[in-house]
């Protein structure tokens, strides 16, 4: 009742004419609704966001595959870091974790056969090692008693790390490529210099090559206390450790003029011979057939000369037809291209069209002719072209596309405990649709705003006529 005195006496001028009066109270009761209206826009906004929120964050753990899960272990006291030990139950290390390893920025994840992750790159990809750091390290698990201790005399047997100062942790990458020579580095007092608790510390890029990596650090609990003083310590080393793999997704090879230095698209011909080309493709299966013509009772046909596995920088300038398949074993697909090398016109225009070779003999015989490309001109019929010729592939071979050559499982991936799932889960639908709801909410909001202000009654004059 007496707040609706209050807005009687502040909307109601009884000074003013009773039609004057009217037009007050309309005014003031649209500007009401107007501010009302803005409040539950603002809060229903606030309230979707805070409700998105855990769906925008579990669309950004989508990259992410974490390593290392279980794979902490007590390596004992100053041996190499040799022992697995397990943690039991009275180890100080029970029941808490240090911190998280994971690899992020690759645009799928497959396992190899003895069931080490294996990350999946296209161009433009930046695979990525980081570790977020959970714990204090002065405090480990909220014990004042516990703490990481500088390990003045570490060494890694296994992963033949000379005996150095370890500093407050030592973070060790093992790097081997395709010609198993490897290379290791190591990252000293990385706990104390390098993690963080409040964000997550990037470790270093990857390309191609297979990856072991481990941290090994020392922890340090006072054997006696007495008023705050500790005389003596007992230390104990652990280690996390784990392996990875990081490939090239695509399966392409790249077949170059030796003179020209063009690339060669499929189909392609050249009197020069070419070169192959992995574009640092170092684990794909290359194999090549080459073809020529013999004379038989039937006339040309083909005889394969030789079909064996290719290299990187491989050349070939023996006049034939070259069927070039690249495979990738990770994602189980291939590509074929077909090069012809001499200035044969029936070799070209089967590298070229694909007919076949007594065909293409018939054709000629009926006045059918050869063009500069391989072509197929018959007498009195359409153009036969050259059906497989394509354009320069060499950034190509995204995983993320191919709907029309049978790719199935595109699109990024990743895994929780070594299980991989797919993107497109409910997560990234929610986030996206979520964010496009509160994009087409706010549009209409202000559209409705804009609207009401401007059909709201004009204010009317509330000055007090005297005359």
């Amino acid at each position: 009742m007496i707040y609706k005195e209050s807005v009687y006496k502040t909307w109601h001028n009884p000074n003013l004419p009773l039609c004057r009066q009217s037009d007050s109270l309309k005014y003031n009761w649209s500007m009401m609704k107007n501010r009302l209206f803005g409040k539950l826009t603002t809060a229903f906004l606030i309230a979707l966001v805070v409700g998105l929120s855990p769906a925008t964050q579990a669309l950004a753990e989508d990259t992410k595959y974490r390593l290392g899960e279980d794979s902490l272990v007590n390596t004992g006291k100053d041996n190499g870091f040799l022992k697995t030990d397990a943690i039991v139950k009275n180890d100080v290390h029970w029941g808490w974790r240090l911190g998280n390893f994971y690899v992020n920025n690759f645009t799928r994840m497959t396992e190899d056969g003895d069931g080490t992750p294996v990350f999946l790159k296209n161009v433009g990809d930046e695979v990525s090692l980081w570790f977020e750091l959970e714990q204090d390290i002065d405090r480990l698990n909220g014990d004042d008693a516990l703490s990481i201790a500088e390990d003045k005399n570490g060494w890694d047997q296994r992963l033949q790390v000379a005996q150095q100062n370890f500093g407050r942790g030592m973070l060790i990458v093992k790097h081997t490529n395709h010609t198993n020579d490897t290379k290791t580095r190591v990252y000293s007092d990385f706990l104390a210099a390098k993690a963080s608790t409040t964000a997550a510390t990037q470790v270093e890029l990857f390309e191609e090559g297979d990856y072991e990596v481990a941290i090994d650090y020392e922890i340090k609990k006072p054997r006696i206390k007495v008023f705050g003083w500790k005389p003596s310590y007992k230390y104990t080393d652990y280690q996390i450790t784990f392996k990875f793999s990081v490939r090239n997704g695509n399966s392409m090879v790249f077949p170059f003029d030796i003179k020209t230095g063009d690339e060669l698209t499929n189909a392609a011909a050249t009197p020069n011979g070419f070169r192959l080309d992995l574009a640092k493709s170092r684990y794909l299966n290359i194999d090549i057939k080459r073809e020529v013509l013999n004379e038989s009772n039937n006339g040309l046909v083909e005889d394969t000369r030789f079909n064996k596995p290719a290299r990187d920088g491989s050349e070939y300038t023996d006049e034939g037809t070259y069927i070039i398949t690249a495979s990738n074993r990770y994602t189980d697909q291939e590509t074929v291209k077909t090069i012809y090398v001499g200035t044969d016109e029936v070799l070209k225009a089967h590298a070229a069209t694909g007919r076949s070779i007594s065909s293409i003999n018939s054709m000629l015989a009926g006045g059918a002719t050869i063009t500069e490309d391989g072509s197929i001109i018959p007498v009195g019929g359409p153009t036969i072209v050259a059906e497989f010729n394509e354009p320069s592939e060499l950034n190509g071979g995204d995983l993320t596309s191919g709907a029309d050559d049978g790719r199935s499982e595109a699109g990024l991936g990743h895994a929780r405990g070594g299980e991989a799932v797919p993107v497109m889960n409910s997560n990234l639908v929610f986030g996206v649709v979520g964010l496009a709801a509160v994009a087409m909410i706010i549009t209409v909001a202000v559209h409705l705003n804009k609207r009401r202000r401007s059909q709201a009654p004009k204010i009317p004059n509330v000055e007090n006529d005297e005359s």
